[in-house]
């Protein structure tokens, strides 16, 4: 990566290890190109939304940067108004709203996510999420040149995508 990039803010996804992995591989093959969190993620957080325009550095389960993204979209919907493109443009394999639902409602409240939320979070319909759309800018060399480290059991510093 070049200096400008070293400079952007690290975009973590989901938590270190295969889920992470999976999404990162994804959005290096160009697969993954929308993205949901929950609103309460950045509330929780002190972060402001993700802006069109923004860009981040992607970090892989070893904390390497791996490429750069960009926002291209950001809409604020509740849970039951997320459209079918959106479903299917997260890359992850859904085929309807509501696959891509039972798998991000099951990490929204798995026991990692409720440490971040809050244990008294509830997800409903009307749960407001962060649907946005997003656009690899390009990738890193294949193997970074600082050591690789154990990944961490949670993201600290992030700016989280959610998955």
């Amino acid at each position: 990566m070049d200096l400008m990039e070293d400079e952007l803010a690290p975009i973590e996804f989901m938590f270190p290890g295969p889920g992470r992995d999976r999404i990162v591989a994804a959005i290096r093959a160009g697969e993954k190109t929308a993205t949901s969190s929950l609103e309460q993620e950045y509330t929780v957080a002190g972060d402001p939304l993700p802006a069109v325009g923004e860009r981040g550095v992607v970090i892989d389960s070893f904390g390497e940067p791996v490429c750069v993204i960009e926002t291209t979209a950001v809409e604020v919907v509740a849970l039951r108004d997320v459209p079918l493109p959106h479903a299917l443009a997260e890359g992850e394999g859904y085929a309807s709203v509501a696959q891509w639902r039972e798998g991000h409602v099951r990490f929204w409240t798995s026991d990692a996510m409720r440490d971040e939320l809050g244990a008294d979070f509830a997800i409903d319909d009307d749960t407001r999420g962060g649907a946005g759309a997003v656009r690899r800018r390009g990738l890193t060399p294949a193997v970074s040149r600082r050591r690789r480290r154990p990944p961490r059991s949670r993201p600290t510093g992030r700016r989280s995508r959610g998955r």
